[in-house]
């Protein structure tokens, strides 16, 4: 036979709160209770959410709002604006036999930089060196992404916003 309990937590509370708009949230009052009985789960969490994408096709990259970037031997500003983004690309390094070279993505925050991925390739034998590159990053009010690429070296490829800096999902 299985059995019932109560399960009081704010932080599950909370997250039906987030999880549940359209249904109203946790109704004060109400218990959240479980049991140990099983029961087979059907995942409406999307729908529920509001949201109607799967979450690979939330990040799909689209023609209207992919902006490229292409940086060769210099630092270029790629976004300045709040909110979590979707970095893809190629990095290509050719060695040197005197000096390390590289690639890097940085955040800024107007004043420090922080590397937040790299690319780089030691001293040694002159050869070609290719990494693919797809991250997500948060920016915040005052921040920047920087993306830096050095002497014989190049980063190339596209960002999207996939979500405000509040979370609110944007359709690609």
């Amino acid at each position: 036979m299985a059995e019932e309990f109560t399960i009081k937590s704010a932080s599950i509370e909370n997250k039906i709160n987030q999880l549940l708009p359209s249904q109203g949230g946790f109704q004060p009052g109400v218990d959240f209770s479980a049991s140990t009985m099983v029961i087979p789960i059907v995942d409406l969490t999307e729908t529920a959410e509001g949201s109607a994408f799967r979450q690979d096709l939330q990040t799909a990259l689209s023609f209207s709002t992919a902006t490229a970037y292409s940086v060769s031997n210099s630092t270029s500003t790629i976004i300045t604006t709040t909110g979590y983004w979707r970095i893809v690309g190629t990095s290509y390094v050719v060695t040197s036999t005197v000096t390390p070279r590289g690639n890097e993505i940085i955040i800024n925050d107007g004043t420090t930089d922080k590397n937040v991925w790299s690319h780089l390739a030691p001293a040694g034998d002159e050869r070609a060196s290719f990494t693919d590159v797809d991250i997500i990053v948060l920016l915040k009010a005052g921040e920047s992404l920087k993306i830096s690429s050095a002497v014989s070296a190049r980063i190339s490829g596209s960002v999207r916003q996939v979500a405000s800096l509040a979370g609110d999902l944007v359709d690609p």
